[in-house]
């Protein structure tokens, strides 16, 4: 007799589903700049208007469909492409860390950071690790979980719980970090793209959440061992299943002294930056010799890049993974080739944000938005939570967070920025919620990865078995993280270099 699906089990079917039904993003993307379209033609023909919030200028709603609007889209597609600024700033960064990444550095980090860990503290380590792996974007999800499950089946702890601890970590935790990571850059872009629809002079940095981040990192990597400790392990039991042979890693020659090369390359790189900093008349500084703002912010994307060159040269020559200067153009290479699929999406994404710029449609949207939410006094702490929540829902039905950024950063984020509310607060919010739950959508391909390896240790393992492992991480981290959020917003605590929550 077959088992009755529970609520929550149908639930998660429907949603499965529907998700399946939607297009590729790339194709989502030109349905919605056609959409777009559609919707500036009905907008102009009722002459609808907006009055700029800063310049007090009336703006009518431009129709795309128009002869001006079309000479407007064949003239604008190629700059459209390429003056889209996440494109040139994630290309950067992949250059400096997709080579430390290429070379075997940020594997060998990983695993050693997880295997020499004290078995008291191997749980918060994984997590710990977990969260600053996606400095290898989705490496790191690939990577952590397995070896987790493999380092808790060691020490006769149950491997699935080492698996969950993991994935949360590099799953749930993905957005939060120590180092400012691709995921900052890839936002900033977008928001700034966004946030100019209204200011065209502001701009968004990669180091706009950098304080948030880095405070997050330490609360989830707690609550994410808590969860695992009290509530996970206590749930699955012992550990009873089939013996499992454990595979020898193999490492590469000389991997230990290549990292201690490496640290010690870059710390003397950061040495050097702080003495630049702290130079007379620096040209890091502003002219009252600050940070906020500086060349030093404004240029932080190189500066980044400069560091994971120098640690990823240092370990690759001593390993000797990088002999000449072709082997440090080939890993380069090799780094931006796994990016083919985002630059693809990008001439779909910066086609639809620059008709709703244009158009004026995002004006429009914001303004009205704006009024309307004030009317009914739904502003403060509330709005975010409901945006928040509203957010969580969308993982289930688009995974991709940038097409999902791409989407909801030119609604709502000049929306907020009428509301009061700094751009980046609003990117951060978008962060806790795209975060939180990127590890229960059943619509994540890394669900087919993970399955396999769950029934490596527990043949019976299933979609329900995932679902029931990761669910309470994802409540965990997404009210912890509400939680912190609404400490920064009503402390007005710093989210990064001089970026409050308020305008």
């Amino acid at each position: 007799m077959k088992k009755k699906k529970g609520i929550f089990s149908r639930f998660l079917d429907i949603v499965e589903k529907i998700g399946n039904k939607l297009p590729d993003p790339f194709i989502l993307f030109i349905i919605l700049a056609l959409f777009v379209i559609f919707i500036s033609w009905m907008c102009n023909l009722f002459n609808a208007i907006v009055i700029h919030p800063g310049t007090g200028e009336e703006l009518p709603i431009k129709n795309l469909a128009s002869g001006e609007g079309i000479q407007f889209i064949l003239t604008s597609m190629l700059d459209n492409f390429t003056g889209f600024a996440p494109l040139g700033l994630v290309l950067v960064m992949t250059l400096g860390i997709g080579l430390a990444e290429k070379v075997g550095l940020l594997d060998y980090a990983i695993r050693k950071s997880i295997l020499k860990a004290p078995p008291a503290l191997i749980t918060y380590t994984v997590v710990f690790v977990g969260i600053l792996g996606n400095l290898a974007s989705d490496a790191s999800i690939v990577l952590i979980p397995p070896l987790a499950a493999l380092v808790f089946y060691k020490i006769g702890r149950h491997p699935l719980a080492g698996l969950a601890a993991g994935f949360a970590g590099a799953g749930a935790g993905f957005t939060a970090n120590l180092f400012i990571a691709g995921t900052d850059v890839l936002l900033a872009g977008i928001s700034t793209e966004a946030a100019q629809i209204l200011d065209e002079n502001f701009a968004v940095t990669p180091v706009d959440n950098w304080y948030f981040n880095i405070i997050s990192v330490f609360v989830l990597t707690i609550i994410g061992g808590l969860i695992t400790s009290r509530y996970i392990e206590p749930r699955l039991g012992k550990y009873s299943g089939e013996k499992v042979v454990v595979e020898n890693i193999e490492e590469l020659p000389n991997a230990k002294r290549g990292f201690i090369n490496a640290i010690i390359s870059g710390l003397i790189y950061i040495a050097i930056l702080v003495i630049t900093i702290l130079v007379p008349n620096s040209p890091l500084t502003n002219e009252d010799g600050g940070l906020v703002p500086s060349p030093f912010i404004n240029g932080i994307v190189p500066i980044i890049l400069i560091f994971f060159v120098i640690i990823g040269v240092t370990f690759g020559i001593t390993v000797g993974k990088i002999k000449s200067g072709k082997d440090v153009s080939y890993y380069m290479s090799e780094s931006i080739k796994d990016l083919t699929g985002y630059i693809v999406l990008v001439f779909a994404i910066a086609q639809f944000i620059a008709y709703f710029n244009w158009s004026n449609l995002g004006i429009w949207i914001a303004v009205n938005g704006a009024e309307f939410l004030t009317d009914i006094n739904f502003t403060g702490m509330g709005l975010i939570i409901a945006y928040i929540l509203l957010t969580a829902f969308l993982e289930f039905l688009i995974t991709s967070g940038s097409a999902k950024w791409a989407i909801e950063a030119p609604i709502f984020i000049p929306m907020f920025m009428q509301l009061g509310y700094h751009p980046a607060f609003t990117q951060a919010a978008y962060r806790v919620a795209d975060s939180s739950f990127n590890v229960v959508t059943p619509l994540s391909p890394y669900m087919v990865i993970l399955l396999p390896i769950m029934r490596r240790y527990d043949k019976n393992a299933s979609i329900g078995t995932y679902m029931s492992l990761m669910l309470p991480y994802a409540l965990a981290f997404l009210i912890t993280w509400i939680i912190l959020l609404a400490i920064f917003y009503y402390t007005g605590i710093p989210l990064g270099p001089g970026i409050t929550p308020h305008l």
